[in-house]
């Protein structure tokens, strides 16, 4: 053996040597061994709504820089999401924004009225800025719902379908790419009638997208078809749990089908709360965990999760640690620019595993940036009401802030707490 190698196999067994000492050293006797820290994949523990501002900024900076279509679907919820981020923080600047841009759309012609996706969701836009009738997006909004009422490929049902990529194909994206409109509508114009109609044709997506033993949705299901697929694709099920929360939103209190949206909420919340991945994020293909871990569904999850919290539809102790992991999944989702990474990018809809495995994610992908920044406007939001901290190394949500920096063994009403060291 050459002295290199002799070397080599002495600094080998010091190593060794170091390493049992080292595991000798801590032990159950002289270490408090659960208050080791975890090797997260992801940020863990204490959020502060700071922090979440600052990630919502670094992604409107790009929204503003970056090349996107302002008349797209996609944009039409960016414009939703900055009005909430405008409402929660009191800043004028995300509205400032959505009234530049929706002006621009407004400048050209209506020329997106063969698309219920662009129909539904910048409709949506204009009727949430105006807040009523009397302004200056009364034609585009009435001429947009025109087409979503009226002229919109339908079932006899009256159920929203396609002719692609089989005849009367039902895309689960298409509820909310056309219910939360026709709901807010009601609200606009005033027609209690059109909620009615809202709440019945999300009820005929559950009927035929629902998969009850998982508690998730379909993407796609043909009509007539006797055996239906079952991909559930992260994203699609985000369009349907949004619809819900729209739904929710507006459907008033006293409504006969209320209680039934709020069934269907929660059914679908503990559906998705089951396949969370450890990293806080949400599969592509929800119940496939070897299929790539996607952005947008995520954002979309964490909004609505964070969405139901403060609107008291789900308990925070519940699914406030669900929501601030999925949200510290997302910041590790935004690069220094502000674009937001791993977000599928336009998808279809095909009959096999290996379609939704490998569509292409991009940060050029606008389907990722609405649903990060309403996720991070409800987190803010949420953190008003809640305090988030970590006990015995596990997260938990607290109506009242512990202020108590040991870890709690005993909590007291008045938020101090007793910890195992002042006994």
């Amino acid at each position: 053996m050459n002295k290199r190698h002799i070397l080599l196999t002495v600094m080998c067994a010091l190593t060794l040597t170091q390493t049992l000492r080292a595991e000798e050293e801590i032990n159950d006797q002289n270490t408090p061994l659960h208050l080791l820290a975890p090797d997260y994949k992801m940020p863990y523990g204490a959020l502060k709504s700071e922090d979440v501002k600052a990630t919502l900024d670094r992604v409107f900076s790009w929204c503003k820089e970056g090349t996107f279509r302002l008349d797209s679907y996609e944009w039409g919820i960016t414009y939703q999401a900055l009005m909430r981020a405008s409402n929660v923080t009191g800043e004028k600047q995300y509205r400032d924004y959505v009234d530049k841009s929706l002006k621009k759309v407004i400048s050209n012609p209506l020329r997106r009225l063969t698309a219920l996706d662009d129909c539904g969701t910048i409709t949506t836009a204009m009727m949430k800025f105006e807040g009523k009738k009397g302004g200056k997006y009364d034609k585009y909004i009435n001429g947009y719902n025109d087409f979503i009422f009226n002229k919109q490929y339908k079932l006899p049902n009256g159920m929203f379908a396609r002719t692609r990529p089989q005849f009367n194909t039902i895309w689960l994206d298409d509820i909310y790419m056309g219910i939360p409109a026709m709901a807010e509508y009601a609200i606009w114009a005033g027609d209690s009638k059109k909620i009615d109609e809202a709440v019945t044709m999300f009820f005929h997506f559950v009927e035929r997208m629902w998969r009850p033993e998982k508690n998730i949705y379909r993407h796609g299901y043909v009509e007539g078809l006797a055996q239906q697929p079952t991909y559930s694709w992260g994203r699609a099920n985000g369009w349907a749990l949004l619809t819900n929360t729209e739904l929710l939103d507006m459907v008033p209190a006293d409504h006969p089908m209320r209680g039934a949206l709020l069934e269907q909420y929660r059914k679908h919340l503990k559906g998705l709360c089951d396949l969370q991945s450890s990293e806080g994020l949400w599969h592509q293909l929800l119940d496939r965990n070897d299929s790539y871990l996607e952005t947008s569904c995520t954002a979309i999850y964490c909004y609505c999760i964070a969405r139901g919290i403060n609107n008291g539809w789900i308990e925070g102790i519940t699914y406030g640690g669900v929501a601030q992991l999925a949200w510290h999944a997302l910041s590790t989702k935004v690069d220094e620019k502000g674009r937001v990474l791993g977000t599928c990018v336009g998808t279809g809809m095909a009959f096999d595993p290996a379609f939704y495995y490998y569509r292409p994610v991009s940060s050029a992908a606008a389907h990722g940036y609405g649903p990060m920044l309403w996720a991070a406007a409800e987190m803010i939001e949420l953190l008003k009401h809640w305090y988030p901290r970590t006990n015995d190394s596990g997260l938990h949500y607290y109506s009242t802030e512990q202020t108590n920096p040991a870890p709690l063994f005993f909590l007291t009403p008045d938020g101090k707490g007793e910890s195992i060291n002042e006994w």
